[in-house]
């Protein structure tokens, strides 16, 4: 297995009905765990209400998009 694939963690936000400031304290804290671990984590299927709920948290560098199509 690539070294990279292992030390990747994806997490599928797709089914997110309404993303809030809870939504955005759970992702930090899963990336500060996956961080402290190793790890990268890496969003999936975000929708544009989440992308931008990032963004306004000046969090949308610090939680990496998985790259490829995102909905709409």
């Amino acid at each position: 297995m690539h070294e990279r694939c292992r030390r990747t963690i994806v997490c599928d936000v797709g089914m997110l009905v309404a993303p809030d400031v809870g939504t955005i304290d759970c992702l930090a804290r899963l990336q500060l765990a996956a961080c402290r671990a190793g790890r990268e984590l890496r969003l999936r299927n975000v929708s544009r209400e989440l992308r931008e709920l990032l963004a306004f948290a000046g969090l949308d560098d610090v939680l990496p998009l998985e790259p490829g199509r995102q909905p709409e």
